[in-house]
């Protein structure tokens, strides 16, 4: 008795169902591109449907690899970013001289550049006296008379 073993092409779209849903519930998951795979075994089933099960496994080997070589390839390398101080707003600052808008007494005072108004330390200074960025302590830009 010879027992063939087949897998309708439905069985390969539900479970791509079944991963590209667990992609949308599990957090920082990859199923998109197993789902993927499992899609495209499932229409290469249905338009070979004499394949059997081996050479459909074998179909959803590849094709999950290729995926994950494509995901790798699109993801592994994000954009660099042109600024060396983005994670470091304040950094970029430095050497910057600015016009207070309000005297920094006892050492600290407030700034505010374009839309963010910033903590700063340094030697007391009347409004409207100018003063440049040194460095950044925390979230404070650290200041010094630019006279």
């Amino acid at each position: 008795m010879h027992l063939s073993l087949t897998w309708s092409f439905w069985y390969w779209f539900i479970l791509a169902g079944i991963l590209l849903t667990a992609e949308i519930l599990v957090p920082g998951a990859f199923f998109l591109w197993i789902g993927i795979a499992a899609a495209l075994t499932g229409a290469a089933a249905w338009f070979f449907p004499a394949a059997g099960i081996a050479v459909q496994l074998v179909l959803f080997a590849v094709f999950s690899l290729l995926s994950v070589l494509v995901w790798r390839k699109l993801y592994r390398n994000p954009e660099v970013c042109n600024q060396p101080t983005a994670d470091h707003r304040g950094a970029q600052y430095i050497g910057q001289v600015f016009t207070l808008r309000e005297p920094i007494v006892g050492g600290v005072g407030r700034l505010v550049i374009d839309d963010t108004s910033w903590r700063i330390l340094g030697a007391d200074c009347k409004a409207g006296g100018r003063i440049k960025v040194t460095g950044v302590s925390g979230v404070a830009l650290t200041v010094e008379p630019a006279d």
